[in-house]
């Protein structure tokens, strides 16, 4: 009797301590790379805060060349399909062009709106390699979801819940499926 109970106890540790599968608490194995999709669009405001002070340019063409040959480079090293991995940062790049155009038409139309103060252009850099490198990371984790068929539904659900959770409003969520139109190419 003393084992019966034993061996319950020990199936109830054992089942109680298995993760759940991923999706299972209705959080998509796609969110966490979703949210750094959405977190790096967020550094928008900061650069075109820079920009609009420095009367820098948004566009920079050399500057995304040399970005996507580190990324596609960086791919390879960690048996990334570089093109498939280029594409995706590419629609990245596009949707933050995009946020920083708005945000300076938002300016020019409401100059008092302006920021009068910006960070510096390293600092947002830094952060934008930093959501890189976990962008990167989701990418390799979830490379067979990725390229799969339950990727497009994975992929809704997870831009639903990042949208609501960092309160994207109905331009930034535009940006993210801009961002994120590609990643369920097969």
């Amino acid at each position: 009797m003393r084992s019966g109970v034993l061996i319950s106890a020990i199936c109830a540790v054992t089942l109680l301590s298995v993760p759940a599968p991923a999706g299972a608490d209705g959080v998509s194995p796609l969110s966490d790379l979703v949210d750094a999709a959405a977190q790096r669009l967020q550094v928008a405001d900061d650069v075109a805060a820079i920009k609009w002070q420095t009367g820098g340019a948004i566009e920079d063409p050399a500057r995304v060349g040399q970005q996507l040959a580190k990324l596609a480079t960086e791919a390879a090293g960690k048996n990334l399909d570089p093109d498939y991995v280029r594409r995706i940062f590419a629609d990245q790049i596009a949707a933050t062009e995009a946020a920083e155009h708005y945000r300076f038409a938002q300016w020019k139309l409401d100059p008092a709106a302006a920021p009068s103060t910006a960070p510096e252009l390293a600092a947002s850099r830094a952060r934008i390699d930093g959501f890189n490198e976990v962008m990167l990371a989701q990418i390799g984790q979830r490379w067979e979801l990725l390229h799969s068929p339950d990727c497009a539904g994975e992929l809704g659900e997870a831009t639903r819940t990042v949208s609501v959770t960092r309160q994207l409003d109905e331009f930034y969520r535009r940006a993210l499926e801009t961002a994120t139109r590609d990643y369920c190419l097969r």
